[in-house]
């Protein structure tokens, strides 16, 4: 723990007041890693649970019917909407602050424990269909050779199909992440700068059809350093006007691509464990995942060759 949250959390006792324990916890996720869009929302969540709180109410004495309480007011009482996303949101961030306050030996008993925690499974993507894929393929190829020539959007297009890459992977990725000759063939080794991030790491291979393309790339524009030397609207628009090359009636983005390469992975029979891996998720974060991918697989008519991948 950093010696800035040490020295908060050692002037915690059970007799401390919700206000200034929000604080130390904030600072606690601080020095996490947690990013300002966490901390931003999990301490407005705390704060709300102190608002409804009695005001001299000390962290050692909230318990889990005052939690219970709490919650019953945001979705009945408080008059104000919340949605299952918000209210899945702020059992997490409750959940996490008592447990930190029990773990750290502040609190005798977590309160929160016992409080039931709201999953929300959003709705299913929306992916390409294979005749799609092989249009916006097409299209992109075709801005590949034509007398204006651009190599980006192919180049970019297969990239995701072919690795299920996120778009800030995609914009961190350096031409030394890039192995055209392993003893295994052409991967990519998807990295991060962060430790916190290291279980994100993974090396993903591509097609042959993508090296040729990249290799193509790389000498017309003289790439050094980052694969993708532009921002990341300038990307979003190369995807968007491939989609309108191909006349998709869909919105051509990187998530639909990440989620048509899952798809396509789930659908050939690729071992669910190895997808998952290929797309850098958690074990937690797969059941829900895996879920959708085998909902999507049925909607859209694919035969899973297998069981095991059913999640």
């Amino acid at each position: 723990m950093n010696p800035i949250s040490e020295n908060f959390s050692a002037h915690l006792t059970e007799s401390t007041l919700m206000q200034p324990a929000i604080q130390a916890w904030k600072i606690y996720l601080h020095d996490q890693g947690r990013s300002n869009h966490t901390l931003k929302a999990f301490t407005a969540d705390l704060q709300l649970l102190a608002g409804f709180l009695p005001t001299d109410a000390q962290i050692g004495q909230v318990s889990t019917k005052d939690l219970d309480n709490f919650l019953t007011w945001l979705q009945t009482d408080r008059k104000v909407p919340c949605s299952p996303k918000t209210l899945s949101r702020r059992i997490t961030a409750i959940k996490s602050f008592f447990r930190w306050l029990s773990r750290n030996g502040i609190i005798p008993m977590d309160p929160a424990e016992k409080v039931e925690q709201k999953t929300v499974i959003s709705p299913l993507p929306v992916v390409l269909t294979r005749s799609e894929q092989e249009r916006a393929l097409d299209a992109a190829d075709a801005m590949r050779t034509s007398a204006a020539r651009d190599l980006r959007p192919y180049l970019l297009l297969k990239l995701v199909l072919d690795t299920a890459m996120k778009k800030g992977e995609c914009l961190n990725l350096k031409t030394n992440h890039v192995e055209l000759d392993g003893p295994d063939g052409p991967y990519i080794f998807i990295r991060y700068s962060s430790p916190r991030y290291r279980y994100k790491e993974r090396k993903v291979p591509v097609s042959a059809e993508w090296t040729q393309a990249y290799q193509e790339y790389i000498a017309a524009y003289q790439i050094q350093d980052a694969v993708f030397p532009w921002s990341q609207r300038r990307l979003e628009y190369l995807l968007e006007d491939v989609g309108k090359a191909a006349q998709l009636d869909k919105h051509l983005s990187f998530d639909m691509c990440r989620w048509t390469s899952a798809l396509n992975d789930l659908t050939s029979g690729m071992d669910a464990d190895k997808i998952r891996q290929k797309l850098g998720i958690s074990k937690i974060q797969w059941r829900e995942v895996s879920q959708k991918l085998c909902s999507l697989a049925k909607e859209y008519g694919y035969e899973l060759s297998s069981p095991e991948n059913e999640g």
